[in-house]
Order: C-alpha cells, then structure tokens, then sequence
C-alpha cells in the first residue's frame, strides 16, 4: 500500500492508499516542537487503530509547505515503515507544465492539487483550497498549471477579527440562519460564510473572464464544505483531492520495474 502525506501550515494528512483506493486518512497537527520519534508514535497508534501494519506500506509519497517539517517526517517515514519517500520538489514528474514565472516559487500543495483537479475535470479547471491561505488554482484545459490567486484563509480572517474588535467573541464557524444577522454572533457568522462565499464567487468570474477557455470548478479543504454550498461557482467538494494528486504524482514516477519510488533531488 501507498502511504501519501500532506505537511500543511495546519494539519498533516496522511492518506493510505490501497491501489487507486483511499481506505484511510489520518491528520494530525503540524507541530513544529514534534521530533520524528514522537511523530512515529503518534502516526503508528492512529494506523493501529485502523488495523493498519506498518509493513504493508511499500511505498510514500510526501509534500510539504513547511520546510521545518519535512526532512523531519522524511525521516519519520524511513524509521517507521522503512521506505523513501517520494518528496515532490522541482525535478519530480509531475505530468504538468508549471507556467509560473518561477516554477520553483509555487507551493508544492498547488502543484499537487492542479493535477488532480485536472484529472478530475479532464480540462479547463479552478480549484479552491479553503486551507491556512485561500487559494485559487488555475489549470489549462492542456494540463499546465497557469498560476492562481492567494487569499487569507478564513480561520485568519476570524482570528484577526475576533483579535483586533475587543467587543467581538469568537463564534463558531457555521451557517447562520440569515444573512442580516440579529445578534453579534449572527451578524459574525454572516460576514465570514457568505462573506467567503462571495469572494469565491467574485474570484471565479474574474478568471473565468480573463481566460479564453471555460473552467469547471472545484473546491477542497477543511471548511470547503461550509462555504461551497453558499457559492454559485463550486461544482464539486472533494476531501482527498490533495491526497489522490499525490498518489498520481507517485504512480508517474515509478520506476519501469519495482514498486519502490525514487528519491527526490
């Protein structure tokens, strides 16, 4: 089985793969205090608890936005399930053109969910990831990464607010009953979900209009699922996507013989 990981600002995800199926995803905090030893133990009780051995993982996959964290869960991978992981850097096939002025400025996450949302729109695609940032992905209807938009995430947005307006508690992020709020929590809620909604909105039709190629939309992301329903421009929520264009990556650089991966330089 393929193990995939994900070191976001957030969360780490792990995704363990059975083929082209995910049959477990695990997501612990990115703790940049945690050595690979507590990593390993940590990692090791959450895929005991699914019943999963460390000795049918035979291959991994991993990127990270977090430089601190990645030779560190490198090296949590090796000790624990005893492979190299593939680390996806410039030089890794990735199947896809980066059109960025700099390549190597692009956050490996946007690289990785491009793929997968063009292999899921099979053509033009925007994909959404409500993450620490807001990120807007665009992919050619060729399967080049064209570049994107970065917003504040919306757990930034509410910090800063709740922060900074002493009279402002911090509410819980969900669906308020109506856009003109009643109460202070109402009125809070409405600006953050339908607030997020309309920029999603605003920033599809804007790239929608400066492209001469229609662009199907997709949205992934811890709070996808809250915001997508309020927008008219997200198609479809898809949890794992990070985690699948991983596993594409993984699978377009195996090698001809052997299931173990290369190592990244």
């Amino acid at each position: 089985m393929l193990l995939a990981v994900d070191v976001g600002n957030t969360n780490i995800s792990f995704g363990v793969f059975d083929g082209p199926r995910l049959v477990h995803h695990l997501r612990t905090e990115s703790a940049l205090s945690r050595t690979a030893d507590e990593f390993a133990v940590l990692v090791h009780q959450m895929m005991a608890l699914r019943g999963v051995a460390s000795s049918t993982i035979d291959g991994a996959v991993l990127a990270s936005v977090v430089p601190p964290l990645t030779d560190t869960i490198v090296e949590l991978v090796v000790q624990t399930f005893e492979c190299t992981p593939l680390v996806v850097s410039p030089g890794v096939k990735t199947g896809m053109r980066i059109l960025y002025e700099n390549p190597r400025e692009v956050g490996a996450d946007r690289i990785v969910n491009g793929v997968a949302a063009f292999a899921w729109a099979k053509g033009g695609v925007i994909c959404v990831d409500f993450g620490t940032a807001t990120t807007f992905d665009c992919v050619t209807t060729d399967g080049d990464y064209l570049g994107g938009v970065i917003a504040p995430g919306i757990m930034i947005s509410a910090d800063a607010l709740f922060a900074r307006a002493s009279r402002l508690h911090r509410v819980e992020l969900a669906r308020p009953e109506r856009v003109v709020g009643r109460t202070p929590e109402g009125s809070m809620q409405a600006g953050i979900v339908f607030g997020y909604a309309g920029l999603v909105d605003g920033v599809c039709r804007r790239i929608r209009d400066e492209l001469d190629y229609p662009c199907r939309v997709l949205a992934t992301g811890g709070l996808a699922k809250l915001i997508a329903p309020e927008t008219e421009s997200i198609e479809h929520v898809d949890d794992s996507l990070t985690l699948t264009g991983l596993r594409l990556i993984y699978e377009r650089n195996l090698p001809s013989r052997g299931r173990q991966a290369p190592r990244a330089t």
